[in-house]
């Protein structure tokens, strides 16, 4: 026997069906397997038989909150919403975290307004469970558009509610979204809990992605502090100076095998060669390292690059390439040169035409098309700044 239930409670998870033949008595299983065939999308559930499933278990544990949720849930299913709600209330009453009951209790006050508690209810559900943000996401437009649902969301992650990053990340889907998470950053400007650079950074990628270019730069150069504002320009934080926030209009360090990018301040680094080092690690480099979105309207440009090189090698070009991003199409590049050389002034001039291109990519990559190890990358560059100046017309 107690061999029979040890073995029942090894295969609840995984094969409930298998762990109640073997202790027909083990409420985990059961509650497992209820649970599994309400969620089988191939096949309609036998609610009946579920029901009787789940009230014989209750006379085996009257005091089990979930066996109350999966009754309230076929229930629910069956179309009697009053008597499944009473259940979702008595399951709540037995366990405050009961995640069904939850789900269930936060859509329903939403449905009716009562904002302020769905928005209560919300914070227990995912400071306890919060991997379900997905499952009550499609809800919080409806909260933030109505004022007491808003306020009651900015007092949440005023507070520093743990799930504040998950939610922007939500809201950055839709442009409705956006203009709601907008409205937050800027509400939590200058209060104890301000926006984190993820938070803008998730909200600015977002309008990249909706292609709204306009509120995007703005957002960023709103969220700017007095410091940040003096490494501004055509090229934010032209000396690499190591405070990047990770911002699309900030510089990016991309994920690259075959080489590292450090930035270092004048006073820091080596021989007072303060920048962004690029060392190559003798391996094939293939595509981008380093990149920043740069907004530049129509006119004449020069980007400069003062460089120094300690046997630098080559085999494929390596270059500063100005991308226009939508439409797409490059619109300069200059190559870095080979070799061992310090402080190099390196330039190109180009041009933004007239015709529409309000964003424009700037990324340091290499002409390598494939991973080859006859192309390996040697040596060290340092950039010590990298500016885009416009030249008169």
């Amino acid at each position: 026997m107690a061999s029979s239930i040890g073995l029942s409670r090894f295969l609840e998870a995984e094969t409930p069906a298998v762990s109640l033949a073997l202790d027909p008595l083990n409420i985990d299983a059961l509650i497992a397997e209820i649970s599994s065939d309400l969620n089988d999308t191939t096949k309609a559930a036998d609610l009946d038989a579920l029901l009787a499933k789940a009230k014989r278990a209750l006379t085996f544990d009257l005091a089990d909150a979930r066996l109350y949720s999966l009754i309230g849930e076929i229930k629910y299913r069956e179309g009697e919403k009053d008597e499944a709600y009473q259940l979702f209330d008595q399951a709540r009453k037995l366990s405050k975290t009961e995640i069904h009951a939850l789900q269930r209790s936060i859509g329903r006050k939403i449905e009716t307004g009562d904002l302020s508690k769905a928005v209560a209810e919300m914070d227990i559900l995912l400071r306890r469970w919060p991997d379900q943000f997905s499952a009550i996401a499609d809800g919080i437009p409806a909260i933030l558009s109505n004022p007491e649902g808003y306020q009651a969301v900015l007092a949440s992650i005023g507070a520093e509610a743990p799930w504040r990053g998950s939610l922007f990340l939500s809201l950055n889907k839709t442009p409705e979204g956006l203009d709601l998470a907008n409205r937050l950053l800027l509400d939590l400007t200058g209060s104890s809990a301000p926006p984190t650079s993820s938070e803008l950074a998730a909200v600015m990628a977002g309008y990249i992605r909706q292609k709204e270019y306009e509120p995007a730069y703005r957002l960023f150069l709103f969220s700017l502090t007095d410091e940040e504002r003096k490494l501004g320009g055509y090229i934010f934080n032209s000396t690499f100076e190591p405070t990047s926030g990770g911002k699309p209009f900030d510089w990016q360090l991309q994920d690259q095998s075959g080489l590292e990018v450090t930035f270092a301040t004048s006073q820091d680094a080596v021989e007072g060669e303060g920048g962004a080092t690029v060392r190559f690690l003798n391996t094939p480099v293939k595509n981008t390292a380093l990149q920043q979105y740069v907004a530049l309207p129509p006119g004449s440009y020069k980007i400069s690059l003062v460089a120094s090189a300690r046997n630098l090698k080559l085999p494929k070009d390596l270059f500063w390439s100005i991308r226009c991003v939508d439409p797409a199409g490059e619109i300069a590049r200059f190559n870095i040169p080979e070799g061992t050389y310090n402080r190099q002034n390196l330039s190109e001039e180009f041009s933004v035409g007239p015709a529409a291109c309000p964003l424009q990519l700037l990324r340091l990559q290499t002409a390598a098309i494939a991973e080859s190890w006859r192309f390996r990358y040697v040596g060290t560059l340092v950039m010590h700044k990298l500016t885009i100046e416009r030249l008169p017309s």
